[in-house]
């Protein structure tokens, strides 16, 4: 006898990566070299200091029992620190931040927190994939608002604002996604989006939700948070992590940052959910906090010699792109020669033996797009262009 699924397990796929990452796996067990350009997982290693707190922490006998469910003093005072040396944004140590287990885990609380059943979620027609899975999950309706390519992939505001006054009170959008630099497509943030990303909340009586995890990685201008616009705490959360800046992705250590009410109302659900994050990780992201901006600075050095080869990849298989992208993948369109981004996703995956990412994965809009990552030494990436190369008929 098989217990019949909740709704939501039925409605709900597995994560794509989570299939793709198995299939790798079993061409890697058949003696295969996969490369693997699909997958945005650092493969940089944390900062010495780091890791020398996380063997320091882990030593100590206390250090091994439950903690806080705001985290450590210190993390969190950690974080308010990073934040106004990087973005020039005061945090309250004490109420305005609230440590994560990543920011996926924030986007389901968040979710849970201020959804009810068929609430509206406005969420970017191209995006990370949890924004609508999550979203879902709960029981509310996914709206996806447009981006506009022309305008550098920036949103449709008038559009939005469509959304948002055409609805039913009883499906009134109440959440609004945001993420920029934009994922997939490199979209770097601006003041003037996030002025108008706050004004937008405050006029229609949303929740701002800006996701924040890139703007540390190949950024052309210094680093600008949500936070720092006027009257944004009042609508306004933000995620941010370790995981892409500071490459901890395996390590879970992310934030939500903003206003103390919004910070309690999660916590309630959050301290239902888990019991704290393990003291010595806790630790060591205090630590890597304060990395230097040198640090930093030789990272994206590192990344900017693989966005170099990168482009070299893309040009072999004729796509067209941007340079003024941020974060830690690059969107490229493909030539109108290639029939779609499944079929050469996985014609170079069984014959060639390098996997990238198809840009329908994060919404229908990105059916002409592939997604590249850079987190593959560059010698790796010089060879899947190589393998490209070996065979002169066209892809």
């Amino acid at each position: 006898m098989i217990i019949p699924l909740a709704h939501r397990a039925d409605q709900t796929q597995e994560y794509y990566f989570s299939v793709k990452l198995a299939e790798v796996r079993r061409l890697q067990a058949a003696g295969h070299d996969v490369i693997n350009l699909g997958i945005g997982n650092p493969d940089l290693m944390p900062s010495p200091n780091t890791i020398d707190a996380l063997v320091q922490s882990v030593q100590q006998p206390t250090a091994h029992g439950y903690q806080p469910y705001k985290g450590t003093p210190g993390l969190r005072q950690a974080i308010a620190r990073f934040y106004d040396h990087t973005y020039g944004v005061p945090l309250d140590a004490d109420t305005e931040i609230l440590p994560l287990i990543g920011s996926k885990e924030g986007i389901t609380h968040i979710s849970l927190t201020f959804l009810n059943d068929g609430d509206g979620v406005l969420v970017p027609e191209l995006g990370y994939p949890a924004y609508r899975a999550v979203s879902r999950m709960v029981g509310a309706d996914v709206h996806e608002y447009p981006l506009l390519e022309q305008s550098g992939w920036q949103p449709d505001w008038d559009s939005m604002t469509d959304r948002v006054t055409g609805m039913p009170d009883r499906s009134r959008i109440k959440i609004i996604w945001l993420n920029y630099p934009h994922m997939p497509t490199g979209a770097p943030a601006t003041r003037g989006l996030f002025e108008r990303a706050v004004r937008f909340a405050h006029d229609h009586q949303l929740l701002l939700c800006h996701d924040n995890p890139y703007s540390l990685i190949l950024n052309k201008k210094p680093p600008i948070s949500l936070l720092s616009v006027d009257g944004a705490k009042d609508v306004a959360i933000e995620l941010n992590s370790l995981s892409k800046s500071h490459n901890m992705a395996g390590w879970r250590i992310g934030w939500m940052a903003g206003a103390k009410p919004y910070v309690d109302a999660v916590l309630t659900i959050k301290s239902n959910i888990d019991s704290g994050q393990f003291r010595p990780l806790m630790d060591a992201a205090t630590e890597a906090l304060t990395n230097s901006d040198d640090w930093h600075r030789e990272r994206n050095a590192v990344y900017q010699g693989r966005l170099d080869a990168v482009h070299a990849f893309l040009d072999a298989i004729g796509c067209t792109y941007t340079t003024d992208q941020e974060g830690l993948f690059i969107w490229a369109r493909l030539p109108d020669a290639i029939a779609s981004a499944e079929a050469l996703v996985d014609d170079l995956f069984q014959t060639k033996h390098v996997f990238i990412a198809p840009g329908f994965i994060f919404g229908p809009k990105g059916n002409r797009y592939i997604r590249i990552s850079l987190c593959m030494p560059k010698e790796r990436i010089e060879e899947a262009t190589r393998r490209l190369n070996q065979d002169s008929t066209k892809i």
